[in-house]
């Protein structure tokens, strides 16, 4: 009788019991301890990375004082942002038109426009590299940040799929009643877009760039096959110094790049908190 009155336990009831919670540890410890290894031994004094001989900033400072790996870092920053830029516009439009309106092969397109996410980055890579050289070759020795072009193009190329998904999804929630009572109003198509349906995007906008940013910022393999003889990014700068030998400039490097995604998280998601937060309350 007392089983029969049991109350049915809940799917977050389960997080309770000690063996899913000593599984989410060791699955935290796993995924999380390499990168910890890594920035604990940026500051260690040796050169040799499996001996610990004292703490030390030298490694960053001789990281900073590197003409080739600033650059690189300057680079990678640049393209990121203007990736984002056009990745979150793009995608936007994107997600905007097979929201509203109905076209031939609507399906198809939509299937074709997920592509970058599903198909393997080498895959993706050897694409640009033959569109690049054979299709559409970009000149080489232009000025900064022209000589960017060709990576740029590449990640939006991967990026805005992303911001378009994550777009298309809060739209589905918009109630299109509200677009409506705004032109009844008076409002014109545009001034409705940019007063109704550009603040319930928002959100997802801000997540969609927070997405764009940290993938064209991290990103190697694309970037690899698209770059010039000219041209390098902060993750090829940082491959090309360990195939030498793992020393500490390169874990500082390593971390400082690990630290600057982990700040644009972190200020996206609050940014996203707060949109979401006057979304709701609206």
């Amino acid at each position: 009788m007392i089983g029969r009155n049991r109350e049915p336990i809940g799917p977050l009831d389960y997080f309770r019991r000690w063996p899913l919670q000593l599984w989410i540890v060791l699955v935290t410890i796993f995924l999380y301890a390499p990168l910890i290894t890594l920035m604990v031994f940026s500051f260690n004094e040796s050169k040799r990375n499996i001996v610990w001989t004292g703490f030390t900033l030298d490694w960053y400072f001789k990281a900073f004082r590197n003409a080739s790996l600033f650059e690189a870092f300057t680079n990678s920053l640049t393209i990121a942002a203007l990736a984002t830029v056009i990745s979150v516009v793009l995608g936007a439009l994107v997600a905007v038109a097979c929201w509203r309106f109905r076209f031939p092969f609507k399906s198809a397109f939509e299937g074709t426009l997920a592509l970058p996410i599903v198909v393997p980055e080498i895959c993706m890579g050897v694409a640009m590299l033959v569109f690049f050289s054979r299709v559409m070759p970009w000149p080489q020795g232009l000025t900064w940040p022209l000589n960017l072009g060709a990576i740029i193009i590449a990640h939006v190329s991967f990026c805005f799929p992303f911001v378009a998904v994550i777009v298309r999804a809060r739209l589905a929630s918009f109630n299109r009643e509200l677009e409506e009572a705004a032109k009844d109003l008076g409002a014109s198509e545009w001034r409705a877009f940019i007063d109704v349906l550009v603040p319930h995007m928002r959100p997802a906008l801000v997540a969609g760039a927070l997405l764009a940013f940290t993938l064209s910022l991290d990103d190697f393999v694309i970037t690899f096959f698209t770059a010039g003889p000219d041209t390098v990014t902060f993750p090829v700068k940082v491959y090309s110094m360990v195939r030498f030998s793992v020393t500490p400039e390169v874990n500082a490097a390593s971390t400082v790049l690990i630290v600057v995604t982990v700040l644009m998280t972190a200020i996206g998601l609050k940014l996203q908190g707060r949109e979401v937060a006057k979304s709701g309350g609206a």
